[in-house]
């Protein structure tokens, strides 16, 4: 068994080795918290919560940090413009975020630290200007990128060719290319006493230092964002290699999620916050919509896509059923997934691969039921919950109970089963008198509503149309 993962740094699939025998470490940028999440900062999220289960499946201890910048030009302008505490615009968001992260069913991680790492971010800075990587100038740091002969490496850009992305206040630099690691104290802004006076940590910092504290000269992983290798990724790799660190070992990004071709954004007014989407769909639809295509595809958001994701949720949640009640109560997941699953998810987190296999299992579950092979459905499902389980879209997992769902869509459910199950009980009254005609034309105008009617043993029962 060789987990392979696409290394942004390498171009290619490599194996995986880690670094210490059976056990991974993996640092994650997370959220910058200047407004509340849309589902592409979800996506990130959901992607390495999925790699972190399948490590865990392969049997490796995994360490999953996830930083969280709470100290940013985005989130002191909003504070201004507010008129609110900087730190209050952050905690409000870094909830939201989290909210979203449970409700979508991401384990939380091992560590989550906050841009407050001064201490560390110090002696990271001193040490890069000993060794004469950094400087001083009005009271900034800034990292001197031609002193560092890697710079550029992971993004393979000519250094001729760039501009740092650059905010008010950062005077005094040697070279415009040069990026800054503290920023001198202005009016209203945090600050905290340096060697070089007061300031703030700039937004590449923190991840180099956080890592260092929370796991090491070296450790497996760093991921993110498409958008992040350049500039955050290149400065975060310049600052701790340039300070001694070998830093990460394989690089790993996701992609976006897209509306009308343009990645989804606040500034360009086209996100889809998380807050309102659990009002609409089911978190574990969701979940399905956006941790299913592969980490490394964009997708392209639309009302039609995520119908077509909930169809499909819908199909593996009818298969439950019909087990489960033929079976007579709980079916336990498989201890392994089949084989065929096992080479996808090790092929680079190959999950439509993986999700391939689910449904065609659930189909040959579903032929077992047609032939009444009450043990060969009972085995297929036990192989599906095993398989959903590594995915973290299990319905049996009791994290998707109904507290987990919206409580608009919860009530809304339970408003329409009641409504349906007394129209279902007039149809079973015209059967048990055997007036065919009115138990049909009832049939027929719940499917024309949108219900699929299945009667079994247990009685009549409906579900949504998957078409």
């Amino acid at each position: 068994m060789t987990i392979r993962l696409y290394d942004t740094s390498a171009r290619q699939i490599r194996d995986f080795t880690p670094l210490t025998a059976g056990c991974v470490s993996i640092y994650l940028c997370g959220a910058t918290v200047q407004a509340a999440p849309h589902i592409g900062h979800i996506r990130s999220g959901l992607n390495f919560d999925i790699m972190r289960r399948w490590f865990e499946y392969r049997g490796y201890e995994v360490t999953f940090v996830r930083n969280v910048t709470d100290i940013d030009d985005k989130i002191i302008t909003k504070a201004a413009e507010q008129r609110r505490p900087w730190w209050s615009i952050g905690y409000e968001n870094e909830r939201a975020f989290n909210d979203g992260y449970t409700a979508l069913g991401c384990l939380p991680p091992t560590y989550e630290p906050r841009t407050g790492h001064v201490t560390e971010m110090v002696e990271m800075m001193r040490g890069l200007i000993e060794r004469g990587h950094a400087y001083e100038s009005e009271g900034n740091v800034y990292f001197d990128v031609k002193s560092f002969p890697g710079y550029l490496s992971l993004s393979r850009q000519e250094l001729d060719n760039i501009r740092q992305p650059e905010s008010t206040g950062e005077t005094g630099k040697r070279d415009p290319r040069d990026f800054a690691m503290w920023k001198s104290v202005k009016p209203g802004e945090p600050s905290w006493e340096t060697p070089w006076g007061r300031g703030r940590p700039g937004w590449h910092l923190e991840c180099s230092a956080m890592a260092h504290k929370y796991l090491g000269e070296a450790f497996d992983i760093h991921g993110g964002g498409l958008d992040l290798i350049f500039p955050h990724h290149e400065n975060e790799i310049a600052q701790a290699q340039a300070f001694g660190d070998e830093f990460a070992k394989y690089w790993v990004h996701n992609a976006w999620v897209t509306m009308s071709g343009e990645k989804m954004s606040k500034s360009l007014g086209n996100s889809v916050l998380v807050s309102e989407m659990v009002k609409q769909w089911r978190p574990i639809v969701l979940r399905y919509y956006l941790g299913t295509p592969h980490y490394r595809s964009m997708i392209e958001y639309s009302e039609e896509a995520l119908r077509e994701a909930e169809s499909a949720f819908a199909r593996i949640e009818g298969f439950y059923q019909r087990v489960i009640e033929k079976a007579g109560g709980p079916v336990e997941p498989a201890r392994e997934v089949p084989p065929a699953f096992a080479e996808a998810m090790d092929d680079d987190l190959g999950v439509p691969q993986a999700l391939a296999i689910v449904h065609t299992t659930v189909r040959q579950g579903n032929s077992a039921l047609a032939a009444d092979d009450k043990d060969a459905a009972i085995a297929r499902l036990s192989e599906v919950r095993a398989m959903l389980g590594v995915l973290g879209l299990d319905p049996l997992d009791p994290h998707w109970d109904g507290a987990n769902a919206s409580d608009r869509g919860e009530e809304l459910h339970g408003a329409v089963d009641t409504l349906v199950r007394l129209v279902l009980e007039q149809r079973e009254s015209a059967r048990a008198r055997k007036d065919w005609a009115t138990a049909d034309a009832i049939r027929d105008q719940l499917q024309q509503s949108g219900l699929v009617i299945e009667d079994s043993p247990t009685g009549p029962r409906w579900t949504l149309d998957p078409r």
